[in-house]
């Protein structure tokens, strides 16, 4: 399939109702409304998907642009095309999903989640937390910096909530995955949840809620699952 016939697709699959919930969550325009099961369909319907994902990307299509995330071939995205997705993305789902989730899974996982980190904008340095968040669920332990995640993980308590609204999430989520996905840093991890204590922000016009950390931490505790990796960081 071509990039402008999954757009005339995506355009005809498009539903109000399923938009509406998506501009309630701050997705920005355009979008046309698409179901996730209907973007996994057409996922299933590609193959050698980087060149494609690139043009999905580009038309500025939310749904598109999500679609880009599941049919990339992650191991061949430049660190431009990277850094292009993170600074063109318009929305905290896009950067903490879509492209935090295929920079993960790419070579350059490490280095631009750190560099967007540091970079002193809020908008990457979220997808930047994000990016280690999967990280840390998908790369075995023996591959991980634990020394430096030790220090993330003292940096997220020190300054989560003098941070941005989605920055204090991706901190807190960060905590999460390190203490779900690391079996070394679970105890840790929980004492950093624990000085963290409660989160509070802005989750606009949802009934989404911030749960402390410690709970997603005892949650995975009590289903057995502490280290286990996951497969994928992208919903495939």
């Amino acid at each position: 399939m071509t990039a402008e016939e999954i757009m005339q697709q995506l355009q005809a699959l498009g539903q109000e109702s399923i938009k509406k919930v998506l501009l309630k969550h701050d997705i920005k325009e355009p979008l046309y409304g698409v179901k996730i099961e209907e973007l996994q369909k057409i996922r299933k319907q590609v193959k050698n998907g980087y060149a494609l994902s690139l043009q999905l990307y580009d038309t500025g299509v939310y749904d598109a642009r999500y679609l880009a995330g599941l049919v990339t071939e992650p191991e061949k995205m430049a660190a431009g095309d990277l850094q292009h997705w993170a600074v063109q993305a318009n929305c905290h789902a896009l950067r903490e999903s879509t492209v935090a989730w295929v920079t993960a899974e790419s070579r350059y996982g490490m280095e631009k989640a750190m560099e967007w980190i540091r970079s002193g904008d809020d908008a990457l340095a979220s997808t930047g937390w994000a990016t280690l968040s999967n990280i840390v669920a998908i790369t075995e332990d023996s591959a991980l910096d634990i020394p430096l995640l030790r220090e993330l993980l003292h940096e997220a308590a020190t300054t989560i909530h003098d941070s941005a609204n989605r920055v204090k999430l991706t901190k807190n989520s960060f905590v999460i995955s390190v203490g779900t996905y690391i079996k070394g840093l679970n105890e840790l991890a929980k004492q950093t949840a624990a000085r963290i204590g409660k989160v509070t922000a802005d989750m606009g016009d949802t009934a989404c809620k911030i749960a402390p950390a410690t709970e997603y931490i005892e949650k995975a505790e009590k289903r057995n699952s502490i280290g286990k990796k996951k497969k994928s960081a992208r919903c495939l």
